[in-house]
């Protein structure tokens, strides 16, 4: 028997397992196309979690290696041009509210003051 799966994006939530013959349509929450996941709801939505969590490891990846020895000025660069296309990857496809603005500038802020904070600590 083979299985098909499927994601509803439509005002309606009350979608049922449905199933043709010997096919079986299963419904999921949240799928991955072209590098963004798209999340059911009744309008088009997508997550960050998943870019925000590359992000993070790209970065812990980036102060890992180099540790405390690059400036502050070599560590950006690296954030810059490795990390942040990784979070920023399909947005301009995809339209912003408030709150994934939020979430993106949190994650970017974050950096900024994991980077100054150990420049500060450096320096006493």
């Amino acid at each position: 028997m083979s299985e098909y799966a499927c994601l509803f994006i439509s005002p309606t939530r009350n979608v049922k397992k449905t199933s043709k013959g010997q096919r079986k349509l299963h419904t999921h929450y949240e799928m991955r196309y072209l590098g963004l996941f798209i999340v059911q709801s009744h309008i088009f939505r997508y997550s960050l979690d998943h870019a925000k969590r590359s992000f993070y490891r790209a970065e812990n990846g980036i102060f890992g290696k180099i540790g405390r020895t690059a400036s502050e000025e070599v560590v950006f660069e690296l954030v810059k041009t490795k990390c942040l296309p990784i979070l920023l990857y399909g947005l301009e496809a995809c339209p912003l509210n408030k709150t994934n603005l939020r979430s993106l500038d949190f994650s970017v802020n974050r950096f900024f003051m994991k980077l100054f904070t150990r420049t500060h600590q450096e320096m006493r």
